[in-house]
């Protein structure tokens, strides 16, 4: 029995995989996402403001260029790999590509994983992290942020679970939940799962799958009861292979809302240029034309802000 399962998860997650190979357009939040389409970049113009705001001296890590670290894993619309394997697409990559034009420099996209960026970043190995990062109390403390996006989170199971509503504490408990290690969604959940046992709840159990396909298999095999993580791209691959639906909806910085952000070393003095930047892209609609071809209109935010308040504020 339990081979037969795998080999149903096996099979399962080979669809997935070949539908994204196959049919690169999918539709939700009200968009039609191609990836053919989307390799053209979007491109905009130098903005003098934010030029003028780079702090006198300043060496990027590769002189004239913005390196910026973005997440390395297949997970659209935020980031995907090309059909070469090598280059990245996604939103994540569009954003940083409209910051390094307004600075008027080159952009130096290097793929990482979501364990390297913080050292990465703070050494001075990147001048900056695109990775779907959400503001936090603690991160405001080694990091300084630029805002360009709200953080929504969604809670997804498979197609055929009985599960209905996933939206409060209690609502996880005794559940095994695929979630990301280090994130501010796993800091909802273990936030959630300290009030239920508090009240004599049975405990959630974390399933920690670093890649799409680990975290596809995990779900449709019966080894997790949900998904939780940002919700536009669960919403993508529900979209994509009808295999999954969304049950619940968090913000990011639960209780109160929460954005992601450009992420630069404290007191580097790059955060006021991008966050400049960035109202500049939004003022002229490039970075509206960003968000709706990777269908991420809805999480828009009206103007850039540096370090505002987020999870744990």
């Amino acid at each position: 029995m339990k081979n037969t399962s795998r080999l149903l998860a096996l099979l399962v997650l080979a669809a997935s995989s070949h539908a994204l190979a196959e049919d690169t357009s999918v539709s939700y939040n009200g968009q039609r996402v191609s990836l053919e389409a989307n390799k053209a970049p979007i491109n905009t113009v130098k903005n003098p403001d934010a030029i003028a705001q780079l702090p006198a001296g300043h060496h990027f890590v590769v002189p004239g260029s913005f390196t910026v670290a973005v997440a390395a894993l297949n997970s659209p619309p935020l980031t995907v790999f090309s059909d070469d394997n090598k280059t990245l697409l996604g939103s994540e990559v569009d954003i940083a590509r409209l910051v390094a034009d307004s600075l008027g420099l080159k952009l130096n996209v290097v793929p990482a994983s979501w364990e390297d960026w913080p050292l990465g970043v703070a050494s001075g190995k990147y001048d900056a992290a695109i990775s779907n990062i959400t503001v936090t109390r603690d991160r405001k403390e080694k990091f300084d942020f630029a805002t360009y996006r709200k953080d929504s989170l969604g809670f997804y199971v498979k197609t055929s679970s009985p599960i209905k509503s996933l939206t409060k504490a209690e609502d996880i408990a005794g559940l095994r939940i695929i979630v990301g290690s280090g994130t501010n969604q796993e800091a909802i959940l273990l936030a959630w799962d300290k009030e239920n046992q508090a009240k004599g709840l049975k405990a959630f159990t974390p399933i920690y799958a670093k890649d799409d396909a680990a975290q596809t298999l995990a779900l449709q095999a019966g080894r997790a009861d949900a998904y939780f993580g940002p919700n536009v791209i669960g919403a993508w691959k529900a979209a994509l292979t009808g295999k999954t639906r969304l049950v619940g909806s968090v913000d990011g910085g639960w209780p109160k809302a929460a954005h992601i952000a450009v992420t630069v070393k404290k007191g580097s003095g790059l955060a006021e240029p991008i966050s400049t930047a960035l109202n500049g892209v939004i003022g002229n609609g490039d970075y509206q034309k960003v968000l709706n071809r990777w269908g991420e209109g809805v999480e828009k935010i009206d103007r850039s802000e540096i370090n505002p308040a987020g999870l744990g504020d």
